[in-house]
């Protein structure tokens, strides 16, 4: 679906610091980085998602979007824990521990936090969203 997704900072060295040991963990290598910006994943088609960072390309402050919102993939409920675990101890702001959240899913866990820029971040399993043949994420009603 998305090629991939840019977020915005204002203050880049801060910015990888942050998110080069997360998408370490991920499984996400950096593939390039410059004076404007950093990007971590693959890049090598359609069937992949890249995430960058940077400094606006108008050179105003970077600010977040009310109701924006990255998911990222985790591998298990263990896995969740441990990245929130990490984005806290980064800098990251709690913005909702890891836990079931049956609201969104039976069988949905996932934990939030904001970036030092402010941007918010989920970590989820985004498998769980096909239980009960659900495949539209938080959207779907329970059964």
């Amino acid at each position: 679906m998305f090629s991939y997704i840019m977020l915005g900072t204002n203050d880049l060295p801060r910015a990888i610091k942050f998110y080069d040991p997360l998408m370490a963990l991920l499984g996400h290598v950096k593939a390039g980085r410059n004076e404007q910006g950093a990007s971590w994943g693959t890049f090598n088609g359609n069937h992949t998602c890249g995430l960058c960072v940077g400094v606006p390309f108008d050179q105003q402050p970077a600010g977040v979007g009310n109701g924006t919102m990255v998911a990222l993939n985790a591998r298990s409920v263990a896995h969740i824990a441990e990245l929130h675990a990490l984005a806290l101890q980064l800098g990251g702001r709690d913005e909702g521990g890891p836990g079931h959240r049956p609201q969104y899913g039976d069988g949905f866990h996932s934990a939030y936090v904001r970036d030092p820029d402010g941007n918010k971040l989920a970590v989820c399993l985004l498998c769980v969203y096909r239980l009960n043949g659900c495949s539209g994420g938080g959207f779907c009603r329970r059964r």
